[in-house]
């Protein structure tokens, strides 16, 4: 029922109300709004609760929780590494019109310093192996820059610099949780599919 709730009934569901009131200009922009809006906030970051629900036993170390744990704090160091990389090494803007801050220097320092964290972190909260700290570190790294940016594209289009002020000097809720918008589903199925 998780996988198809979301995706599936609310996809059809959210419309319906637009249909009854026989409202047609900009249905077609509204709902993609609304589908967008549900997969990447609910479905995406659902996926991190859903850690939770995996079988102990396969990650004696630290069961479940040292999954989302792991997964949380990769995501936000990424996020913080990427900004501190970017600051000290700056060079080549990565994407200038979406986030005119975000440098090429920033993504792969980032990038890099989070797959080394993953790699020494994985042996005590996960049940990765071999390379597959790597490959989740890179994964982290790479995706929670896509899901950033994504949202940072959503802001432009709003024309706001915050979703919200819930925390001084960091915007909206929206804003702490951008990263894990994309790295919370693709995490969940590389760890999903590897051991369980």
């Amino acid at each position: 029922m998780f996988i198809i709730f979301i995706p599936v009934y609310m996809f059809l569901l959210l419309p319906l109300r637009m249909l009854i009131e026989g409202e047609t200009q900009d249905f077609l922009r509204a709902s993609s709004t609304l589908h967008w809006g549900l997969m990447t906030t609910v479905f995406s970051l659902s996926h991190a609760a859903y850690l939770l629900a995996l079988p102990d036993q396969v990650n004696p170390a630290a069961n479940s929780a040292g999954i989302l744990l792991f997964l949380v704090f990769l995501t936000q160091f990424n996020d913080i590494m990427q900004y501190v990389w970017g600051k000290l090494l700056g060079g080549i803007k990565v994407i200038p019109k979406v986030s005119p801050n975000k440098t090429l220097g920033g993504l792969l320092g980032g990038i890099a310093t989070t797959t080394m964290l993953s790699w020494l972190l994985a042996p005590y909260l996960t049940p990765l192996v071999g390379w597959e700290p790597l490959a989740a570190g890179l994964l982290i790294g790479l995706t929670g820059f896509v899901g950033d940016v994504s949202i940072s594209a959503v802001k432009r289009d709003l024309g706001i610099k915050d979703t919200g002020r819930l925390i001084p000097g960091h915007g909206g809720i929206l804003d702490r949780v951008d990263s894990l918008t994309y790295t919370a589903p693709l995490f969940f199925h590389f760890v999903y599919y590897l051991h369980y």
